[in-house]
């Protein structure tokens, strides 16, 4: 009697190894695709530019959740590192005449070997004394931003040029937008694929348990260094993208709040998942200004509202980190995939 298959099986290694194995979820990405593409002509000036936002923070989510999330080393220094990557970045076209094309990757690279520096001690310490490590990272390289007034011009602001490809300038929200949007597909999939390979698996180990990971032969200095290079490197990608898109940087944009800012996106979107690190940066980016339109909402019959709302910014991102610790702690991308096992077991979910 034959019997029809229900469910996804792989037959090969090659099958499960597929980032999407079944062709609904090739059809729903590629129409993903074409609604982002079409996006900007539809938006208005405002979205759009909040979707280049949220691009950018997408990058260094990202980066961060693969220190994180994948291989378990804490960081409160990311955002100093996105700050580097956008200093450099800047310097290299504005002073050096270097083209953005290859200043962007030079100023990731730069990061990732300033991130070497500071993730040097993840092979001692852990935990709460690697967070207070690269705490000092933000600490450092923050003062230097404030101070060396030469090279970063301090508080008064360093000038960046719009970014140009073979003679395209980047000068306005439409065209950066799939500039941005380019570069955080590329850094998805890598991240995406980097959690299949031999690097990404000795990671995941690591974070589990990493004495075991030792043990059975995985070298803790070299898959430990190697999470900080590729975090920072995106960290340093993301700065070089808000730094030609603002076109004047201060250290004000880089500072411990931005740091965990990008801690609390992986948290809330999902520590140890890509899709996780995306919601929980487009949650960051978009809270705001769900705050803003509900205090102009309000306005007209609470006339201080948007100055209750001004003030309560800090306080309500923590109570909601809080919540989410405590009522969703796996983040939105758990949720997110809690709704589509019910929807496929569904009327059957139980």
């Amino acid at each position: 009697m034959n019997r029809l298959p229900s469910g996804v099986f792989n037959t090969s290694y090659q099958q499960d190894a597929q980032l999407f194995r079944t062709p609904v979820q090739r059809i729903s990405l590629a129409a993903f695709l074409v609604a982002l593409i079409a996006f900007p002509f539809v938006g208005n000036a405002y979205v759009v530019s909040l979707a280049i936002i949220v691009g950018i923070y997408v990058i260094g989510a990202v980066g961060l959740n693969i220190l994180t999330g994948f291989a378990g080393q804490i960081s409160i220094g990311h955002g100093a590192f996105v700050g580097v990557g956008a200093y450099v970045s800047a310097i290299l076209v504005a002073e050096a005449g270097v083209p953005f094309l290859i200043a962007m990757p030079l100023a990731g690279l730069v990061t990732a070997c300033v991130g070497l520096g500071f993730g040097l001690p993840s092979l001692r310490v852990k935990g709460l004394y690697l967070a207070i490590a690269t705490l000092s990272a933000q600490v450092i390289l923050n003062y230097i931003m404030n101070n060396w007034s030469s090279v970063t011009k301090g508080t008064s602001g360093l000038p960046v040029d719009s970014p140009e490809i073979l003679g395209f300038v980047f000068n306005n929200d439409f065209s950066y937008y799939f500039l941005v949007l380019a570069v955080a597909i590329l850094a998805l999939l890598f991240a995406r694929n980097l959690q299949r390979t031999r690097i990404g698996r000795a990671m995941t180990a690591i974070r589990d348990n990493d004495l075991a990971a030792e043990l059975i032969g995985i070298n803790l200095f070299r898959y430990k260094l190697t999470a900080f290079f590729i975090s920072s490197f995106y960290a340093g990608i993301a700065g070089s993208l808000w730094a030609h898109y603002v076109t004047l940087i201060t250290p004000e944009h880089f500072t411990i709040v931005e740091s965990i800012n990008y801690l609390a996106a992986i948290i809330i979107g999902g520590i140890g998942s890509v899709l996780g690190a995306v919601l929980g940066a487009v949650f960051m980016v978009l809270l705001p200004e769900v705050l803003r339109l509900l205090s102009d909402s309000l306005s007209g019959i609470f006339p201080n509202v948007g100055l209750f709302f001004s003030a309560m910014k800090d306080v309500i991102f923590g109570l909601i980190i809080i919540l989410f610790l405590i009522y969703e702690p796996r983040g939105l991308n758990h949720r997110w995939q809690m709704i589509k096992a019910y929807w496929k077991l569904w009327p059957f979910s139980y």
